[in-house]
């Protein structure tokens, strides 16, 4: 029997993110459900709103075995209060308790990660908390070394970092050619490194994978 490729069955959402009918967000959950399983142990650095860690505890939570984890890290106590309020109202009290918020930076993500861990996903929506404070928001620097630690944290063997760029604020653009840069910069026996960029939506979004081989 021949092997899948990693990100096989993705046609429907990226057809519709070319139609114009899904968002870069949505193609990044889709991606993340063909690498995260039951019980796996992932990251969002950046948790905003909620959004995607919720995704992220609906891919890994296994209430019957306990398993699962998610650890969910903002600078912003506005951000981790929304993100815990969008879980208590949206998971089970079990589901709920494989999550764990931390007010820090992602540049210390290392500092979570415990003996045994196995991290399959970091995950990264970068710029400002949306309906927050637009002066506060993710920089080029500070994402550069979380993007190193990520890479040190991440399993082989088939694991990602998830990065969602937003080029319409200031400094945003000069954080994208950052990531770039550095998904660039990987040696491709160890990975496989694409984005996702509408071309003529100059200020849309942008999402680079970084895939763990």
């Amino acid at each position: 029997m021949c092997n899948q490729a990693p990100f096989s069955g993705l046609e429907d959402v990226m057809l519709g993110y070319i139609f114009g009918q899904r968002k870069v967000t949505e193609v990044a959950h889709a991606v993340w459900k063909k690498v995260v399983r039951k019980g796996d142990v992932v990251i969002d650095a950046t948790c905003g709103n909620g959004f995607d860690t919720l995704a992220m505890l609906r891919l890994v939570a296994d209430e019957n075995s306990c398993r699962g984890h998610v650890y969910a890290m903002d600078v912003q106590k506005e951000a981790l209060e929304s993100t815990s309020f969008l879980l208590d109202r949206s998971v089970s009290a079990g589901e709920r308790k494989l999550v764990e918020l931390y007010a820090m930076c992602h540049t210390k993500m290392e500092e979570l990660v415990h003996i045994g861990d196995v991290i399959r996903l970091v995950a990264f929506n970068l710029g400002y908390l949306p309906g927050g404070d637009k002066t506060l928001k993710t920089l080029p620097d500070t994402t550069l070394l979380a993007l190193e630690a990520a890479t040190r944290v991440v399993a082989p063997g088939g694991s990602l970092i998830s990065v969602v760029c937003y080029l319409g604020h200031s400094g945003g653009r000069e954080e994208f050619k950052t990531v770039e840069s550095f998904a660039a910069g990987l040696p491709i026996d160890g990975w496989t490194c694409c984005k996702l960029q509408t071309v003529n939506r100059p200020l849309a979004p942008v999402l680079v994978l970084l895939y763990r081989k």
